[in-house]
């Protein structure tokens, strides 16, 4: 598997509830120093965001013109168009960006940012 596909696999997987839900499958999937810029602005720590997902409401999310870009051997900028479908059909889109490091042998997910953006 290409490093393109196993960042979007990772990627992915934090996307489905099941996985949002279960907080050690989260914790394995982000680096410790990890931090998050919210769509709301707030800036959120490792331990803040695996909270805060097992009280979030159920969604669909899904993932769209996906980028992978080296930055070193050991760091990537992922980029992706989200979309979220709320439990009344809201749906919001936003730009994300994450930043993946290889720690000891695997892929963590060291920052990430969401921004809002109108639908189309």
């Amino acid at each position: 598997m290409e490093l393109s596909d196993h960042l979007r696999s990772l990627e992915e997987s934090l996307l489905r509830s099941a996985v949002r839900k279960n907080a050690p499958e989260v914790a394995a999937l982000l680096a410790d120093g990890f931090r998050e810029f919210g769509c709301s602005g707030r800036v959120y720590s490792r331990a803040e965001i695996i909270g805060h997902l097992q009280e979030e409401e159920p969604a669909r999310l899904s993932l769209t013109d996906f980028e992978a870009t080296p930055l070193s051997a050991s760091l990537v900028l992922v980029t992706y168009r989200a979309l979220r479908v709320g439990p009344n059909d809201n749906s919001v889109q936003s730009l994300r960006s994450s930043l993946w490091e290889l720690r000891d042998g695997r892929w963590q997910m060291l920052f990430h940012q969401g921004t809002k953006i109108p639908a189309e």
